[in-house]
């Protein structure tokens, strides 16, 4: 019996090593940790439960036979992060590069299956050379097995993908298929087509950065939820982030006490908002100051920075954050951002997290390169979005609420469940030069002069807003449900969202149906 466990021993030894001692130390000289490293800090002490540990490669052409370590280059197990039960998957670039091969794509596909029965989130950390090509079909089939795992747990398990190394070919659509990506500066990247395809089909000359670096998804693509400087703030931002989720699509999101007031006073948000009503201001300001303090964490920070998409917690409890930011663009709405809030909604409501959005948007993003771009399909992206979330939905009209924008924007006419505004807001169809413009068309067109011109378009524009841009005209049809003090805006939504706690799935009858068409 004892050396049947001295080679138990001896067994795990080797296996711990991945694929030796020589491709740790090139690993770490990259700057990058090795798989079992990655894990070690992400779950919990003593919590990971391995699977597959003794998992190899079937494959003997090539000299495959001779060419193998157990695990075949990516770990897999069970653990606890946080004090709660995930899956954790960590391809091992230490071997042949991590590259993915019909046992190690087994490995994953068992793992997101435990994931998906047992309702626990799916940690994915990706760092792999892409397809075995010594095992040709096995691995493009070890893809779409994949694939088809990240579709069937969307919308039951939040899945959280984190590239720390390459990841191109068909490798990229399992972090596209999840919920949300955090790349590594320097050492990640992801595309479909390298740089050498790129240069040979159409003479473009760019390095692996360049065409799908960090920078790039963050801030170009959109597909970067998250970048991070090394290893360790990619485990630690995916702590973070598990910390807002429930653990399954059932679960109600964690609450987590701050100690923060919910009744706190925030007297300075009285004057953020300008004077001038075309002048800018930071949203961060009113977001960060409703929010528990130090709770909010930002989701694709770089892109379509028009818009404010992140979590937060209000009394410790997760709420989704949804905001315009009139010191980008004023705040419009554009393909980008339309997207981007879509996303984020479509998210929050499948994982029972409520929604707070705080408006001042002055409409769409007007142009030729915006409409044949397709932003009225895009756009529609976020009234189906607001439309079919069933979670409570709160929203703060802070200042412009203009046409279409305004109704896209969380309003009650998608299904609000509490709409305030503050005294600043201005709902209108347009903004009100714009209306001043139209309705007097005819008595401005009847004077010559140019300066008075200027001064009686004035004079209907502030005609206009006193009569129309305010709040008060919406409230009195019930579409604002309350008008308040800005300072006042925590304590509000404090209150609202503890009634609208117990909120249930009420929708106007509809024939059974297999799922709606959203806009693509």
């Amino acid at each position: 019996m004892s050396s049947k466990i001295e080679e138990l021993k001896k067994l795990y030894e080797q296996a711990l090593l991945g694929g030796g001692k020589e491709a740790i130390d090139a690993q770490h000289s990259r700057g990058k940790l090795t798989a079992r490293e990655r894990v070690e800090l992400l779950v919990d002490s003593e919590s990971f439960l391995e699977l597959d540990i003794f998992v190899r490669h079937r494959t003997t052409e090539f000299g495959m036979d001779k060419r193998w370590v157990w695990g075949d280059a990516v770990v897999t197990g069970l653990a606890r992060i946080g004090g709660r039960r995930a899956v954790v998957i960590a391809q091992d670039f230490t071997f042949m590069g991590g590259s993915l091969g019909e046992m190690h794509a087994a490995k994953i596909v068992k793992a997101m299956q435990t994931a998906i029965s047992q309702g626990i989130p799916i940690v994915f950390l990706n760092d792999s050379g892409g397809a075995r090509i010594q095992e040709g079909v096995d691995s493009l089939r070890g893809y779409g097995d994949i694939f088809y795992m990240n579709v069937m747990a969307s919308g039951i398990v939040p899945q959280i993908a984190a590239i720390m190394g390459p990841c191109a070919g068909g490798a990229v659509y399992s972090p596209a298929l999840m919920d949300f990506v955090v790349m590594v500066k320097k050492t990640s990247f992801m595309f479909i087509t390298g740089p050498r395809v790129v240069r040979a089909a159409i003479g473009e000359v760019v390095d692996e950065q360049q065409l799908g670096g960090p920078e790039v998804h963050a801030a170009k693509s959109g597909q970067a939820d998250f970048i991070v400087e090394d290893d360790k703030e990619a485990i630690a931002v995916i702590k973070k982030l598990l910390s807002y989720l429930p653990s399954n699509n059932m679960e109600d999101p964690p609450v987590v006490r701050t100690g923060d007031l919910p009744d706190r006073d925030i007297p300075e948000l009285d004057g953020v908002v300008p004077e001038d009503p075309n002048a800018a201001y930071d949203m961060y300001k009113i977001v960060d100051s409703v929010l528990d303090v130090g709770s909010f964490l930002e989701v694709k920070t770089q892109w379509a920075r028009n818009a404010i998409t992140g979590f937060g917690r209000l009394d410790g409890r997760s709420v989704c954050i949804i905001a315009n930011q009139p010191n980008y663009l004023a705040g419009v709405l554009d393909i980008d951002s339309s997207d981007k809030i879509a996303e984020h909604v479509r998210f929050c409501d499948a994982f029972n997290i409520p929604i707070v959005t705080f408006v001042d948007v002055p409409g769409y993003m007007p142009g030729t390169k915006q409409e044949h771009g397709g932003i009225i399909r895009h756009g529609a992206k976020v009234l189906y979005a607001y439309s079919e979330a069933t979670v409570p939905k709160l929203t703060i009209i802070v200042r412009k609420a203009y046409g279409g924008a305004y109704i896209a924007m969380g309003s009650k006419h998608l299904g609000a469940d509490f709409v305030a505004a503050w005294p600043t807001a201005e709902i209108a169809v347009m903004g009100p030069e714009g209306a001043a413009e139209i309705i007097w068309r005819r008595e401005l067109e009847a004077v010559k002069d140019p300066q008075e011109r200027a001064k009686l378009l004035a004079k209907f524009t502030e005609e206009y807003r006193s009569k129309f841009a305010n709040p008060y005209v919406a409230a009195s049809r019930g579409y604002v449900d309350s008008v308040i003090q800005p300072r006042n805006t925590r304590r509000v939504l404090t209150k609202a969202l503890e009634i609208l706690s117990t909120k249930r799935e009420v929708r106007i009858w509809v024939p059974p149906k297999k799922h709606g068409l959203t806009p693509i």
